[in-house]
Order: C-alpha cells, then sequence, then structure tokens
C-alpha cells in the first residue's frame, strides 16, 4: 500500500513484539497461553508497529514483515497460528500469498485475517475466495482487530477437526522408527513397508500403542486372539519371534519388542 506514511528508505528488517515482563504482562499472556505465534504483513510502518505492540500486550509472539515476498518466505518455512495479513503489498499482492498459503507449506490451514482500505464487497469476496477467514476494512479499531484475531486464534483448525475424527485407535502411530497405520493396516520401519499378518500386526499395534507398559501372555492373548480358539501362551511367544524378525535390525537382540522375564512383553519406552 502507497503512501506517505510508508517507509520505504533502505532495506526493512523482520521485527518480532516480545510481551512485557512483571505481574501486567504475565496476566495478559494468560489470556492466550494456548495460541503462541502470529505472523504480520503489513507495509505500513504506523500499522504493522500498532499491531505488533497489541498483539504483544496479548502475550502473542509477533513476527512482522513489510513485503509479499517476505511474506511468502516466512509463511512457507514457519508454522504460525495466525496471519494479519494486508491486501495490497509491493512486491506480491495478498490475494497472491493468501492463494499460496493454502496451496502449499506449514500454514494451509492456518487462519488468516485480511486487511485492506478497500471497501467494496467485491473487494472483500475475492479476499474470502481466495482462502481468508475474515476481512476488515481500514481504518479499524484496535480493540477490534484484537478480538477478531482473538476469535479466530480461538477456532479449531481443519487439521485438528479430522484428527478428532479418527477414532483413536485408528490414528497412525510413530515409535522408534516405525510408522504403524491401523487403518490402512500399513507398517513401515524406517519408510520401507514391511508385511505382517494380522496377528502380527495386532500384536504390534497393542504394545506399540502402550510404549513401556508391560503385557502378560494372557492379556495379549486376549487382545491378539480374541476367541482364543487354539492357542496357548506358548503361541505368544512364537508370536513374538515372528514379528522380531520381521521389525528388528537384530532380532537375537531386540530394541522395540523387549521381554519382560516373567511377566511378559512390553514396546521400549519412547
Amino acid at each position: 500500500m502507497t503512501g506517505s506514511s510508508c517507509q520505504r528508505d533502505g532495506p526493512v528488517v523482520t521485527k518480532r513484539w516480545q510481551p512485557p515482563r512483571g505481574a501486567r504482562g504475565k496476566a495478559k499472556c494468560e489470556k492466550l497461553a494456548r495460541v503462541s505465534r502470529v505472523l504480520v504483513v503489513e507495509d505500513e510502518a504506523h500499522i504493522r508497529e500498532l499491531i505488533q505492540l497489541h498483539l504483544g500486550l496479548e502475550g502473542l509472539d509477533v513476527e512482522a514483515v513489510a513485503d509479499g515476498q517476505q511474506a511468502l518466505v516466512r509463511a512457507g518455512s514457519d508454522p504460525f497460528d495466525l496471519i494479519i495479513l494486508d491486501l495490497m503489498l509491493p512486491g506480491v499482492d495478498g490475494i497472491s500469498i493468501c492463494r499460496a498459503v493454502r496451496r502449499e507449506g506449514p500454514n494451509q490451514d492456518v487462519p488468516i485475517l485480511m486487511l485492506t482500505a478497500r471497501r467494496e464487497e467485491s473487494d472483500k469476496v475475492l479476499g474470502l475466495e481466495s482462502g481468508a477467514d475474515d476481512y476488515l476494512a481500514k481504518p479499524f479499531g484496535i480493540r477490534e482487530l484484537v478480538a477478531r484475531a482473538r476469535a479466530l486464534l480461538r477456532r479449531p483448525r481443519r487439521s485438528q477437526l479430522q484428527a478428532a475424527a479418527v477414532p483413536a485407535g485408528e490414528r497412525p502411530v510413530e515409535i522408534h522408527g516405525l510408522h504403524i497405520d491401523p487403518a490402512r493396516r500399513r507398517v513401515r520401519v524406517k519408510g520401507i513397508d514391511v508385511d505382517l499378518t494380522a496377528q502380527e500386526f495386532r500384536l504390534l499395534h497393542v504394545l506399540a500403542t502402550h510404549p513401556g507398559i508391560v503385557f502378560s501372555r494372557e492379556a495379549l492373548l486376549t487382545r491378539v486372539w480374541p476367541d482364543h480358539t487354539f492357542v496357548t501362551e506358548r503361541s505368544v511367544d512364537s508370536l513374538v519371534k515372528r514379528l522380531r524378525r520381521r521389525i528388528e535390525k537384530d532380532p537375537a537382540n531386540p530394541e522395540i519388542i523387549l521381554t519382560v522375564w516373567g511377566s511378559g512383553y512390553k514396546a521400549a519406552d519412547v
């Protein structure tokens, strides 16, 4: 955005606002304890600094940049909890940045609050259709901006909703170089697919989802062979040996599926 208030001389240095120390700062920080980082993209220095100041007082770690190219670099490299984005920027405009963020990178579902001096409905629609979550026209009151930022930060993100929709027993598990995907019944060891039988998979999943917890042979029988058809506790020992041959670097000296003498088996602590 052009104008007499812009500062164009020399390179613009990225600034961070850290929340104030002391009792007042601590009380402010507690308001938004669950959120952390905000990226502010605004080319007008006095607006950028005002936003930094007041979001900093809310306990947020605020990083600010003044042009579109810097914004693309920062949004493409580090995750943020909120992006406040001016529509008209030098270098790359806000619409292009918004679309790029939504297309790829670590902030695909980050809330985006778009700022603009334009008041036409078509501009608002364009911003929202490009992926913005909210829209605030200039000049705006700083209290309204803070309120909208807080509302966006409270809103569940798409990735969180998708994770919550997956039953706990079907969520992927990462442990000791293993990737276990119950929904696809898939196991990878250091990136390489490993074929397991149904019993081997159930045994691995039970142990891997409870690292450090010792399961007796009887307990594993109940979970791996629910109907107990033609199996004994020695069947567990045989199954453990077969599983170790498939996932351990040295089955004779296992590092993942461990024997607890006199008790049973466990997955190594993470």
